[in-house]
């Protein structure tokens, strides 16, 4: 067994991706720090520019992180008290929090059982007089259907929030996430496709209108210093975080294209009776979780802790079950879809640092266990 094998795997290692870009990381925060500049500089507005380019939007606006991003864009759309918002019950807690924080109600809709995304047939059901928008989820890495999507939205005058916070590069019919309804947000948290060293997050829209109600909400609601024209809050990329990430931007494709390749090489290694991901037609997946889908994945979560190697359970309970949502009226049983990945989910490692033998050793301990449980 090599030296490899025999050292913990994490579901991300930062520590081998920093090593690798450390000289250029910290040549760019040491830029920072001489300049005195540290809150809505020259870095910030580079990687604005940079990331809007990327995912080919008109306007990008840096903020503090992603949950901020959402918040942010429901604000700017007027969103508020006595509005419904649809979105997907099976995605992590920021997405339906955000809509409760703006006083608007969210409204689930089950997911596409292949996919994990919102299920367009189920959407369609949902709306109502008080609907005013969508957030589309592009999960784990993959892009929703958004033709589908914008259809219903376009059919019901709804503005479409693409929460693709996941799916940094992922793209719909060649097309980047993220820029295809009214506003995309992304987040930066450091265990990202592309992440920070700590907190970060980006607004994206092709509409000027909106980017400019962006930058006055995330300054406290002003316009220029000291004038106040709204309710908004502090909510600013800072230097540093858009420093590393003008560094770790330049990179991302690589890194996408690694996670492709261990995607690639475990549901080539995994055996058959495993449920794999499914890249639906006209999507890609840039894979920032590799799930996969068994009975006993808490069993096998336990057996591969043991063996030194990290999973995780993306997500045991589905928002419309998460207490906080008890008013909201839902039950166990009303989004089976969701609630069946939510008990059969287990996220695998996958990072661009992921060596070959432990994909491996993954795949080896992964195999073994469901043999024995067949």
């Amino acid at each position: 067994m090599s030296e490899e094998k025999r050292k913990p795997i994490p579901m991300v290692d930062l520590k081998k991706e920093f090593s690798l870009l450390k000289p250029l990381l910290l040549t760019e925060i040491i830029d920072v720090l001489e300049s005195g500049h540290y809150i809505l500089g020259e870095k910030g507005q580079q990687f604005e520019e940079r990331l809007a380019d990327y995912v080919d939007a008109d306007f990008a606006s840096g903020v503090a992180n992603g949950t901020d991003a959402l918040v942010i864009a429901l604000k700017a759309l007027g969103i508020g008290p006595g509005d419904e918002v649809i979105t997907t019950p099976f995605t992590f807690f920021a997405t339906g929090e955000v809509i409760a924080q703006v006083g608007a109600t969210p409204v689930f809709a089950d997911i596409e059982r292949e996919t994990y995304n919102l299920d367009p047939k189920q959407v369609a059901k949902k709306v109502t007089d008080k609907t005013k928008a969508i957030i589309v989820v592009h999960l784990f890495g993959q892009a929703a259907n958004m033709d589908a999507i914008q259809k219903i939205a376009k059919k019901h005058n709804l503005f479409v929030i693409e929460d693709a916070c996941q799916a940094i590069g992922t793209e719909y019919k060649g097309n980047r996430v993220g820029a295809l309804g009214d506003v995309g947000c992304y987040s930066f948290f450091p265990s990202k496709s592309l992440g920070a060293f700590g907190d970060a997050g980006m607004i994206v829209t092709n509409q000027e209108s909106l980017y400019n109600k962006v930058n006055e909400l995330r300054n406290h609601g002003s316009i220029s210093k000291y004038m106040h024209t709204s309710i908004g809050q502090n909510s600013r990329l800072d230097e540093i975080q858009a420093a590393v990430l003008l560094i770790k931007l330049k990179f991302l494709d690589l890194f996408l294209h690694k996670r492709k390749e261990i995607a690639k090489r475990y549901s080539e290694g995994l055996i058959d009776s495993i449920k794999k991901p499914v890249v639906s037609n006209l999507r890609t997946h840039t894979f920032h979780q590799y799930c996969i889908e068994l009975n006993n994945r808490d069993q096998l979560s336990t057996y591969l802790t043991e063996k030194g190697i990290a999973s995780a359970v993306y997500y045991p309970v589905p928002l419309h079950l998460q207490k906080v949502f008890e008013g909201l009226g839902y039950k166990k049983g009303d989004f089976p879809a969701a609630e069946h990945a939510a008990n059969r989910i287990l996220a695998l490692p996958i990072s661009p640092e992921l060596s070959i033998d432990a994909q491996n050793t993954i795949i080896d301990h992964v195999n073994k266990f469901v043999a024995q449980q067949d």
